[in-house]
């Protein structure tokens, strides 16, 4: 099977190691607290759920739905864009449904990458970033993540050592993993370094809702003519806790829409379109289930910080997105992420995401979600630090390991 081409191009699955000793764990009647995968465990709204239970079973609504999203959802992810960023869009052209962010990545990936095609993607950064483009055939060059003044020279110098010149540019803000944000500034920015180089520019955008001082995160959309380059990949999973309901939107410009919507339309025939009803209520109805949201993952985040900080494990505090990029304690730090992570999770049944997963450049970190209640998150800052002061019993027989490269 490792003979395929494309599954020779995609690396091992950091994440699966982690995981098999999850389960492992579980079978064996451990209580593993998961702070590894950032999979919401709130409900979604009632409001959503019972219109989708009255969509469906409707007739003609268990029938084939639209590629690129039926016309009220559209209209409202649009509606959504002009209420909430100030940002007009056609909902015929300049929005798509996808199933999930995730997917609308891939298949723009697929859309827009000849093989060898160059795409500039952030290091650390969510892993279908550079893997969408990978499966494509492009060639990724790593870019720094964080939002900072040498963010452009560094985008500089990758313009002009990478041969052919790159073809697009990704961005994540709010970051998965690291939970940076981008100003409106820093955006002005980027649009301008697009246009003068003449790349696409490709913005995930899915915890714009996910923020906890009061500053609601941008959309590069906001910048006047960033749409002739852009395009902006949105998501309800976080949002509305539709997780795995698998409902995202792309936004923007219209040709490399249009592009993704005649991919799509070989692929698939969209969300079950009681789904995509349920999320047109959703974008249309109140949105005080997003407050709600919000100042939970705000309590969360605020136990976390406080509880492991205790436990002798400082946690930088996130402004936004449901995670916390977090240093390895020095001690640990030999070990690097991924062995880090295995330790951990079998000394205190935490689970973890290693660093390494998102790109050699997080290997000295781990990925925190804010997934389990307050309570939870206090005990696992009570296991590690069991873990921690137990450190010269526990790791007695523990060879550090070297970090690949």
């Amino acid at each position: 099977m490792t003979d395929f081409h494309r599954i020779k191009r995609l690396p091992p699955y950091v994440f699966e190691q982690v995981n098999r000793i999850k389960a492992a764990a579980r079978a064996n009647g451990a209580d593993i607290i998961d702070l590894g995968m950032g999979n919401p465990d709130l409900d979604a709204p009632k409001h959503v759920i019972a219109k989708l239970v009255e969509t469906a079973g409707r007739p003609r609504t268990d029938r084939y739905s639209a590629s690129k999203g039926i016309a009220g959802l559209r209209r409202a992810q649009a509606a959504y864009y002009q209420r909430r960023f100030g940002v007009t869009l056609n909902p015929d052209t300049q929005v798509v449904a996808t199933l999930g962010s995730k997917e609308g990545f891939a298949n723009m990936a697929q859309a827009i990458t000849a093989p060898g095609d160059v795409v500039l993607v952030p290091n650390p950064s969510y892993p279908i970033h550079a893997f969408g483009f990978l499966m494509a055939g492009g060639v990724i060059r790593s870019v720094p993540a964080e939002p900072t003044p040498a963010f452009f020279p560094a985008l500089e110098r990758a313009m002009q050592h990478s041969i052919p010149k790159p073809v697009a540019l990704v961005v994540c803000y709010p970051s998965n993993p690291t939970a940076y944000v981008a100003s409106l500034d820093f955006y002005r920015d980027l649009v301008a370094f697009a246009k003068r180089h003449e790349i696409i520019l490709l913005s995930d955008l899915a915890y714009a809702e996910v923020y906890f001082d009061g500053v609601p995160p941008p959309s590069v959309l906001e910048v006047p003519g960033a749409i002739d380059v852009t395009v902006e990949f949105t998501s309800m999973s976080k949002t509305y806790s539709m997780a795995g309901w698998r409902m995202g939107f792309a936004v923007g410009n219209e040709r490399l829409l249009a592009a993704l919507t005649r991919v799509k339309s070989y692929l698939d025939y969209g969300a079950f379109t009681p789904i995509q009803v349920a999320a047109t209520a959703a974008l249309n109805g109140p949105d005080d289930c997003i407050a709600e949201m919000r100042g939970i993952y705000k309590k969360r985040r605020d136990a976390l910080v406080e509880s492991f900080g205790k436990a002798g494990w400082p946690i930088p505090t996130p402004a936004a997105s449901m995670f916390a990029w977090v240093p390895i304690p020095e001690r640990y730090r030999s070990l690097g992420s991924l062995e880090f992570s295995k330790l951990l999770l079998e000394k205190s049944d935490v689970a973890v995401a290693p660093g390494v997963g998102f790109g050699e450049f997080g290997d000295d970190y781990v990925r925190i979600a804010l997934v389990e209640n307050e309570q939870r998150i206090r005990q696992a800052a009570r296991n590690v630090r069991r873990f921690f002061d137990g450190t010269d019993k526990t790791l007695h027989n523990v060879v550090p390991i070297a970090k690949a490269g």
